[in-house]
């Protein structure tokens, strides 16, 4: 696979998940008849929370891993990237969904270790 074959894969799965944490913020939203706001409602608040969260994290590693995979940056590192930073997301989004705290922690760590290496792997490769 060229890297750019291998970004998009990141790419296509953490739009998927964007897309699952959108449609749960909905089902909350049509279960409690809230169109607007929380309404109060903590299961409902917790979700958008959560959707909001990888919304903000997700467009920059991926524009990231777009960004590398044009510079021709090696395949095995936007893997290494593609893995742990949707780990990462997989992991936050279970643990602010209720799961172990301990997913939360770790999928923040995961998710700012991928932000953090992909920056610098682009300064790396545009200066080199």
């Amino acid at each position: 696979m060229s890297a750019l074959q291998v970004a998009s894969v990141y790419i296509a799965i953490n739009i998927l998940m964007l897309i699952w944490l959108a449609f749960r913020v909905v089902t909350h939203r049509f279960r409690g008849k809230i169109s607007m706001g929380d309404g109060g409602s903590e299961p409902l608040a917790k979700a958008i929370r959560v959707h909001g969260n990888a919304s903000e994290n997700t467009p920059p590693m991926l524009i990231g891993l777009l960004a590398l995979a044009f510079l021709n940056g090696p395949v095995w590192l936007i893997h290494a990237l593609g893995i742990g930073f949707t780990g990462g997301r997989l992991l936050h989004a279970i643990g602010m969904g209720g799961g172990p705290l301990i997913f939360r922690q770790l999928g923040m760590i995961l998710t700012w270790t991928g932000m953090g290496i992909v920056s610098l792997a682009l300064l790396y490769f545009v200066f080199s």
